[in-house]
Formats: C-alpha cells, structure tokens, sequence
C-alpha cells in the first residue's frame, strides 16, 4: 500500500528543527557583491561580463532579495525560540552594526576624495561631490543623518530600514504569506505610478533614495516569502515544464535587449527601440527579471549541488561576511575610479585594480570565515 503523502512543515508557523546554511545563498550573494565591486568602477572592461549586459536586472536585486531571505532565516526562528523581545534586540544591535559601517564607509570616502582632489587640483566627484559642495562638516553630517546619500554609498541605508521593518514583514508573512506579498506588491506598484513616493535625499538631483525603499521593499519581502516557500519544500521550488520554458524564453528576449552589441562591435540585435527600465523603482521588466531567474536557480538541483563544491568556498565565505566583504569592495571601488580618473584606465591599470580588489574581498572573506570556525572550535 502506497504510504500517505508527506505534507510539507509550514515553516513560519511552526518550528522546524535548524539545518545547515543553505550554500547557494552565501555562494550567489559572494559572487554579487564582486559584481557590485566591478560594476562601481565606471569606464571598467570587467563591468562588459557582469549581470545587468546579460538582462533587465542586476547584482542590487540579488542583494536585496538575499537579504530578505537571510533575515527570515535568520531572525525568523529567533523569533520562536527566543521570544520577541530578545530577537528585536538582536536585529536592533545588526541595524546598528551596519550603520556603524555606512558612517564609517562615508567618513572614508569623504576624506579621501577631499585629499586627493586637493592634491591633483581636479574637481571631487565620485559621488559625493553633493556633500563636499555643502561642506566637508555639514555634508558629512547630513550624510550620517542619511538625509544626504551619495552615489555607491546608498545601498545600506536601504538594508538599514528594511531589516529594520522585518519584524512587521515576519508578523505579516505569519498571518498571511499571499496577503503581506499582496500588499507590499502595491505599495511597489504605488512607487512606480507616483514617482513623488520616495525618501528625501539632498545629494540627488531629484530628491529622492536613488533605491526607493517604497520599491525596492518588496524584492526583501519577497526574499523572506521565499526562504519560507524552500524551506517547505526541503530546499527547492517546484518546477512546471512550460513556466520553465517561457522564463528560458523571458531571459533570452531580455538578453537580446540589454546586451551592449556597440560596446563589443556587433550588430545592434535589440527587438525594441527602449530605455533600460528604471532602477531607482524597480521597473516591471526588471522586477520579473529578478524573479524568473530566482525561480530558475532555486528550482535546480544542480544548483543546490554546484554551490556545495569546494573550489566555490572562497565566494560562500565572501557571502557569509557580506557587510564586511561589502566595505571592503567600495574602498576598492573607490580607489579603482579615483586611479582611473587621474591615470586614465589603461589597461595595465585595470589589471592591477580589478585583480587587486577582487582578491582583497576573496582573502578577507577567506580569513574571517577561518577566524569564525576557530572561535567554533574552542
């Protein structure tokens, strides 16, 4: 007699007994925050290879959607066994811990920049030349205040309130996954009608969070629905063979339209004659982007299987200390763009910055996830 089928645990309402990270998560956000490291070094030939050439979409969706997943596993059994209070306590002590990093990334890049230009009598720009023109004092502190946000420097304040919200989004995700997907669907859809829906930001042009929290909300709500729809369904996502088929299908259409087919001397292919979608809202063809190529990979598994391998261990670590690899990506970035505007990128240059930053980030992440298991061990 056949046995009766399994139902799969609902892992918000209920316990499920802890398991090992899930590789893929820490493998993919290492190779997204290298992504971001090139991809902030403008006039870079590496940026030609990454994400955003190949489709609508690109590392900053992966973050922020990874972010949600890992903030609903890792705060959301915290929340069951050790209580509410404790549990806020420790996402109020990790949104300080990443402050503390934006207003130490921002007080870098501030002087830097400042020094530098000084020294070779050029212009400030790299970002922040909106805060130096209030001055150094007063645009550091609004900068720390985040109501002055520069360019590359702008996606932790993000992180900051939206890990800062979880506590609401796990509440609502614990009554009714489809109707905290469903509502934080339309504020989204909200902030793309009313282009006015946006935080204050006196560094940008048009006075608002270049990544519009309003937006890009629902890519983290959506992370943690999803870590809730893997985890019941031990670590994969169902597959229908003809969804499969029309994200393959999706995926191509997107590539034909965003590949740089001038940048690499090719025949401009490009079905239609339009702009990038829009970034700062996450317009709709880059929001399904994200989401048909999240489907893909967490419905594989071959995937699940790749990124246990171990020539991948150097990215997982990357991705274990995400905001330590993070800073250390935009100091690298940082001196990449200052080198390339004052030397121009020549390509013995571009060399040195990209190989140099890129094993800066795989080496640091590779000593702190050694310090982290010999703290285990002891």
């Amino acid at each position: 007699m056949d046995a009766p089928p399994r139902r799969a645990p609902n892992v918000v309402l209920s316990p499920s007994p802890p398991r090992s990270r899930d590789a893929r998560i820490d493998v993919i956000r290492g190779l997204a925050l290298l992504t971001i490291f090139i991809d902030h070094i403008p006039r870079n030939a590496p940026a030609l290879l990454t994400l955003h050439n190949f489709g609508f979409s690109d590392a900053a969706e992966i973050f922020v959607l990874l972010a949600g997943y890992s903030a609903m596993v890792a705060y959301g059994g915290l929340f069951r066994r050790a209580g509410t209070r404790a549990t806020l306590t420790r996402i109020g002590w990790r949104c300080l811990k990443i402050y503390l990093f934006q207003a130490g990334l921002l007080l870098a890049t501030l002087l830097i920049v400042r020094v530098w230009m000084d020294l070779i009598g050029l212009v400030p720009r790299f970002g922040v030349r909106a805060l130096l023109d209030m001055g150094l004092l007063p645009g550091a502190v609004r900068g720390l205040m985040l109501n002055a946000l520069p360019n590359y420097l702008d996606i932790l304040p993000l992180y900051i309130l939206l890990l800062g919200l979880f506590p609401l989004i796990y509440a609502g995700l614990r009554r009714t996954l489809w109707g905290t997907l469903g509502l934080s669907g339309l504020i989204w859809l909200a902030a793309n009608v009313d282009h006015t829906l946006n935080l204050p930001n006196a560094a940008a042009v048009d006075d608002g969070w270049y990544f519009n929290p309003f937006a890009w909300q629902f890519l983290f709500v959506i992370g943690a629905a999803l870590s809730v729809a893997v985890q019941a369904r031990d670590g994969l996502l169902p597959r229908h063979s003809l969804l499969t088929v029309a994200a393959w299908i999706y995926l191509l259409c997107a590539l034909l339209q965003a590949f740089p087919w001038g940048d690499w001397g090719l025949p401009d292919l490009r079905p239609l004659a339009m702009s990038p979608p829009d970034k700062s809202r996450v317009a709709p063809l880059r929001l399904l982007h994200i989401l048909v190529l999240t489907s893909l990979v967490f419905a594989s598994p071959a995937v699940m299987r790749l990124s246990g391998l171990r020539w991948l261990r150097p990215f997982d670590a990357c991705g274990r200390n995400s905001l330590e690899i993070f800073a250390a990506g935009c100091m690298a970035a940082l001196i990449g763009r200052i080198l390339y505007r004052t030397f121009e990128p020549v390509w013995p240059l571009q060399i040195a910055v990209n190989l140099g930053g890129l094993a800066l980030m795989l080496g640091l992440g590779l000593a702190l996830d050694a310090r982290a298991r010999r703290r285990t061990l002891r």
